[in-house]
């Protein structure tokens, strides 16, 4: 099988190579910078791409099987000095919602273009589709919340729409906000006050928290490539969601750290300005439809997960 990965140099994105290649299966990472160093395996082909044409790379999509679409610009950035620096001002909104257009431009004008096109396209999504929800059950039938967060995913999801009526089977993943790894995402910067001693809940820590173990987001992904059936929207957050509170104190007993400080909310709202409702958001998702087409997760509570990562 043949994969293009748009977005494939980050942090997911080489994971699913990684998992692809290792299995024999041939892989197509598109990269604005392709000279730049990059964790991905020696036998990925890294191509070059503008992010809004399908110059240079298009007629790579006749003999491709399968496209997975990742690309766009960090909503909260790619560390936490990025979090900090760059705030939701209008113009970083525009960069953040224009980036996931231009390229969801270009797959498609490579799928039109081309004369045998893909099964079937991958198009990523978040959770922050829902916005802030507090209690509510969010399953894939979850109308969307209002803001600025909710509408980018919705666009993002519609983007790619077109490639149905070209014939390619589309499933959109919305993925959680926490990918546990400590290879890259946010998660390192969660374990931080632990290591430091000061390691509690966010605010009353009642808020729930969606993650997924990156193992089981990748296996996620490559499952919805490999079924026919699998189209529409999918959830992929563990079945495992959590309370922030339940989820803190569970890293601290993985690290063995106290868990007794609580961080304020004033502080994440003054330090992150606007994009602070990626941190503070309630989002009780659940991966309804992933395990209706019968997906295990191999990580589905937290606890396995963090020791899966703290304790190998």
């Amino acid at each position: 099988m043949r994969v293009i990965i748009t977005g494939g140099t980050g942090f997911v994105g080489s994971a699913l190579a990684k998992s692809l290649i290792s299995d024999g299966h041939q892989v197509i990472s598109l990269s604005r910078n392709p000279e730049k160093p990059h964790k991905l395996p020696a036998e990925v082909q890294v191509v070059k791409w503008d992010a809004r044409t399908d110059a240079g790379w298009g007629p790579l999509v006749n003999n491709t099987d399968a496209i997975v679409n990742l690309a766009g610009e960090y909503i909260g950035g790619r560390n936490l000095w990025e979090l900090v620096v760059k705030r939701w001002t209008p113009e970083r909104k525009r960069v953040i919602l224009e980036s996931r257009l231009n390229a969801a431009q270009a797959v498609l004008q490579a799928i039109q273009r081309a004369d045998k096109k893909p099964q079937v396209l991958i198009q990523a999504s978040a959770v922050g589709y829902y916005g802030d929800r507090g209690d509510e059950i969010l399953t894939e039938n979850s109308p969307p919340g209002p803001g600025f967060l909710p509408g980018v995913v919705q666009k993002w999801e519609a983007s790619t729409a077109d490639a149905e009526s070209m014939g390619v089977r589309r499933a959109i993943i919305r993925s959680p906000g926490i990918f546990l790894s400590l290879d890259g995402g946010a998660f390192p910067f969660l374990v931080i006050p632990f290591k430091l001693f000061t390691g509690g809940p966010i605010g009353s820590g009642k808020q729930w928290f969606s993650w997924v173990h990156l193992q089981d987001e990748v296996r996620a992904i490559r499952f919805l490539i490999d079924n026919p059936e699998a189209s529409g929207a999918f959830n992929l957050a563990a079945p495992g969601t959590t309370t922030n509170a339940t989820f803190n104190r569970t890293l601290g007993k993985v690290l063995n750290r106290p868990y007794w400080l609580p961080l304020p909310v004033f502080f994440f709202k003054i330090a992150f300005g606007e994009q602070a409702e990626i941190i503070l958001s309630s989002q009780r998702q659940v991966p309804e439809r992933l395990q209706a087409l019968g997906f295990k997760f191999d990580f589905p509570e937290v606890k396995t997960a963090l020791n899966d990562i703290f304790n190998k």
